[in-house]
């Protein structure tokens, strides 16, 4: 069974907090659960994850530059 992807929401993660990267947002999952405002310098940079959040909303993924790494999540990621 899959996991929500805590940016974007999609079922894309085989595990959560094993550092895998997303396919539909680009978000490295790191885990993180709480502090959703606090910027860990870590696998996602000085980006935390309410930002990667609001801005997959604004354009359909974690940071703008990666655009070029995502896709439209399939069914079966829908939740």
């Amino acid at each position: 069974m899959s996991e929500a992807c805590p940016c974007c929401g999609y079922l894309t993660l085989s595990e959560r907090g094993t550092h895998e990267i997303c396919g539909v947002c680009f978000w490295e999952d790191d885990g993180r659960t709480a502090s959703l405002d606090e910027v860990r310098d870590g696998p996602n940079g000085r980006l935390s994850l309410t930002r990667a959040q609001e801005n997959y909303r604004a354009y359909g993924a974690c940071e703008r530059r990666y655009l070029v790494n995502v896709r439209l999540p399939s069914a079966s990621e829908i939740a």
